[in-house]
């Protein structure tokens, strides 16, 4: 491996330069879950974290997670309303019981990634 150094007066400085990156995520952001992520690998996996920092990796990392648990989240949402026979017939009928239902569902769904995220 060659370093290569450049020189600024009297002093040579290490050239140093950023890798792009991933086509995937470049220029997305992560929410919700990716920041739930974030925090735990900083409390629990931080040689994890370290790694993934150090190798331009922890952005990728974090917006994949986050696509994926939101993908989760609203598939676990579509699985229980039509457990429960939440429909668009119920929405029309009664407002303030759908709301209730859903928000219900949506409560339980979203409990469930949390596990994911930290197995992860």
């Amino acid at each position: 491996m060659k370093l290569e150094y450049t020189k600024y007066g009297d002093y040579y400085l290490l050239n140093i330069t950023i890798p792009e990156e991933s086509k995937e995520t470049k220029g997305k952001h992560f929410g919700k879950y990716g920041l739930l992520r974030l925090n735990f690998l900083k409390e629990h996996k931080q040689v994890l974290y370290q790694e993934l920092l150090l190798n331009n990796k922890l952005h990728e990392h974090l917006v994949i997670i986050d696509e994926e648990s939101n993908t989760k989240v609203n598939n676990l949402i579509k699985q229980f309303a039509e457990q429960e026979n939440i429909n668009e017939e119920l929405k029309a009928n009664n407002q303030l019981e759908w709301v209730q239902k859903m928000n219900n569902i949506k409560n339980r769904a979203e409990g469930a990634p949390r596990a994911y995220i930290q197995i992860a």
